[in-house]
């Protein structure tokens, strides 16, 4: 088994410390005192959309958690767990659920309800990711996406998933309860999608706390 990759990311670590010490000597010194990110992410695992990458962000300024396809269930205790600590503990300002053009998970459950719909007979495999994306798989089927071609399909389910996580953002405790305290911070959930075509980030929605 070959370690060259792995080699490859230490290596590439090493020259931009370096570089990073170059340009503000005391960057590590101070990061290492604690952090005060304004932004929660929560977006998807997929290798192709590094949330600081994409946002030409610092170590520090972005608190974050992934998964497939974008998720917040309210039964999650990870997802919870996160969210918690970044609205109580960091103290953000603003949460954003990120999805993203042609996203993997999405075309999987996309598939999957095409499949129940035609009723093929061969049972769902039960596994932690038919599971985990058994929510988005009925989101799907509760779509009606007779009239779209597969592209504006998958872009419909995309775009329904996001506005979907982001309620279920607003529904769960920590939202609520900073919403519900007038002395609490403000907290704002946006949704958004990144076009990996485009390289380009487009918000589809953003909440807050009623006056």
């Amino acid at each position: 088994m070959s370690h060259e990759s792995i080699q490859t990311l230490l290596n590439a670590n090493e020259e931009w410390a370096q570089n990073v010490i170059k340009g503000t000597p005391d960057f590590f010194t101070q990061s290492a005192t604690g952090q005060s990110p304004k932004i929660l992410w929560i977006g998807c695992s997929d290798s192709r959309v590094p949330e600081s990458v994409i946002t030409a962000s610092k170590p520090g300024d972005i608190f974050v958690h992934r998964n497939i396809a974008n998720q917040f269930h309210l039964n999650d205790d990870s997802a919870l767990s996160v969210l918690t600590y970044a609205v109580k503990v960091v103290g953000i300002e603003h949460v954003v659920l990120v999805g993203h053009t042609n996203c993997g998970g999405a075309a999987a459950c996309l598939k999957a309800a095409e499949d129940a719909a035609a009723d093929t007979g061969a049972p769902q495999p039960d596994t932690p990711l038919t599971r985990w994306l058994s929510p988005l798989i009925a989101l799907v089927q509760s779509l009606d996406l007779s009239a779209c071609s597969a592209s504006e399909a998958l872009d419909k389910v995309v775009q329904t998933n996001v506005i979907t996580q982001v309620d279920n953002i607003c529904n769960s405790e920590p939202i609520t309860t900073a919403w519900a305290d007038p002395n609490a911070k403000k907290v704002t959930v946006h949704g958004w999608v990144y076009d990996l075509a485009r390289g380009r980030i487009d918000e589809l929605v953003f909440r807050e706390a009623q006056a």
